[in-house]
């Protein structure tokens, strides 16, 4: 929740004036059924009908004020809770990007993706419910019940005395909800993983006829999914019935008393139908509680799992040269006894010893899993060595600042990636290059014939 109001902070004022108009169109419908009840009681007696006809136009007045109010602050409900949500996926995509590699081995890829698309739309979706839904519904709670024990105190009491049931009910049933939603959460990333991994290496399956062993696999994951989603849904749908059930009673409760009242004379039909429609306003609010707190429980297990994201500490910190102090080598490139582990079971690659000097070169050769590429990327810094001391020009990599640690490499990944763009803008990858340099660059690369090839040259757009 404390996510939510840091990111709400900056819409407060705009989010006073739509709950003031959404306060002021609640309060308009609320008082409907009161006039509604004051025509059949003191102006359908008078039969003029100039004044039937006024009161009906007030009537009519107020139905469309109601109207105009709710309008209006559904619409700035909305805009808020865009801004909102877009804030907060800006945030949470650039602090994404900004993990270190083991931050993001631990939090996995497609949990890293469901985090950002399904939990940010949920998180969206409760800020948008209760700007709607989170003032009108206990304004007409509060307000239904304030008026009806005004018109007639004895028939409220029949119906209040049903509120703590349902209460009750609400909110036991919802402290269950936010451990069901976050396995529900857990499970859509196993199937984001599965989903990933299939279309990533669908020429793969097809060639080797792996195709129905792949959708096995994802019906499991699949199936998984649904278990988990069916059994929060029960759970957290079961709020629904038992209310409506309360409420029947309560209005079944309301009914025989009203009978007998009238039929005594301590109260009137026009009161009773009054009555029964403020019923129907606070059943219906009360129907939005339970909405609302479903919705909670749903964005609450989402908002977690944001936050755990946001409020990961930057762990590749640059450390100071008096905890790790220079060393004068010979060699430009030195590996000092470097022990690592990807998850600390036990060393992936240990006391590693090498040196390179500078203009010198070095060939790696193992067989695959031996820590080939594990040496190059505690190199590049996308680890801290567990043990030993990797330095570069006498200096620890772990002082050197980041950009200038990357400015001293052009590498080439063993898995590289197209953006959906153009073949110019991909060599580009965002540098302020000119044409003439990507198309040198091309050359070098033995790419320029095959490029100038297409049609539309280095426009050609891929995919």
């Amino acid at each position: 929740m404390n996510l939510m109001l840091k990111y709400l902070k900056p819409f407060y004022r705009r989010m006073a004036v739509g709950l003031s108009i959404k306060v002021v169109g609640t309060l308009i419908e609320l008082i409907l059924p009161y006039i509604l009840s004051y025509i059949l009681k003191s102006v359908v007696q008078k039969e003029e009908v100039g004044l039937i006809v006024f009161w009906g136009g007030v009537m009519i007045v107020c139905a469309a004020l109601a109207c105009v109010c709710n309008i209006c602050a559904n619409r700035m409900a909305s805009l808020v809770a865009r801004n909102f949500s877009e804030r907060m996926r800006h945030d949470l995509f650039d602090r994404t990007l900004r993990l270190s590699a083991a931050q993001t081995d631990a939090f996995t890829i497609p949990s890293l993706e469901s985090r950002i698309t399904t939990d940010t739309y949920n998180v969206h979706s409760f800020v948008s419910m209760m700007q709607r839904m989170g003032v009108r519904a206990p304004i007409l709670l509060v307000g239904g019940i304030l008026i009806t024990l005004f018109m007639d105190s004895y028939l409220a009491l029949a119906m209040i005395a049903v509120l703590p049931f349902i209460f009750v009910t609400v909110y036991f049933i919802s402290r269950k909800g936010v451990p069901l939603y976050t396995k529900v959460q857990r499970s859509v990333d196993r199937m984001i993983r599965v989903v990933r991994e299939d279309t990533q290496g669908i020429r793969v399956i097809k060639a080797l006829s792996k195709t129905e062993y792949e959708h096995r696999r994802y019906d499991t994951v699949n199936q998984a999914l649904v278990n988990d989603e069916k059994h929060a849904g029960i759970t957290m749908s079961s709020v629904n019935p038992i209310m409506t059930l309360l409420m029947n009673l309560g209005i079944v409760a309301v009914v025989a008393l009203s009978a007998s009242r009238v039929a005594g004379g301590t109260s009137d039909p026009e009161t009773v139908i009054a009555f029964m429609q403020y019923f129907t306003l606070i059943s219906t609010a009360m129907m939005s509680v339970t909405r609302i707190f479903v919705m909670y429980t749903k964005s609450s297990a989402s908002a977690k799992r944001i936050e755990q994201v946001l409020d990961t500490p930057v762990d590749l910190t640059v450390k100071s040269e008096s905890e790790y102090p220079p060393v004068p080598d010979q060699a430009h490139i030195v590996f000092d006894h470097v022990g690592f582990s990807y998850k600390g079971a036990h060393d992936d690659v240990e006391q590693i010893s090498f040196s390179v000097p500078r203009g010198g070169s070095l060939g790696i050769i193992g067989a695959t899993g031996s820590g080939k590429s594990t040496i190059v990327k505690l190199l590049l810094r996308f680890y801290d060595p567990d043990s030993g001391s990797i330095r570069i020009g006498g200096r620890d990599i772990r002082t050197i600042p980041q950009k200038e640690l990357y400015a001293m490499f052009g590498t080439a990944m063993q898995n590289d990636f197209l953006y959906a763009d153009t073949v110019e803008e991909n060599i580009k990858f965002g540098r302020a290059l000119s044409h003439e340099q990507v198309v040198a660059a091309a050359r070098t690369a033995q790419a320029d014939d095959f490029i100038s090839a297409f049609p539309e040259g280095y426009e050609h757009m891929l995919s």
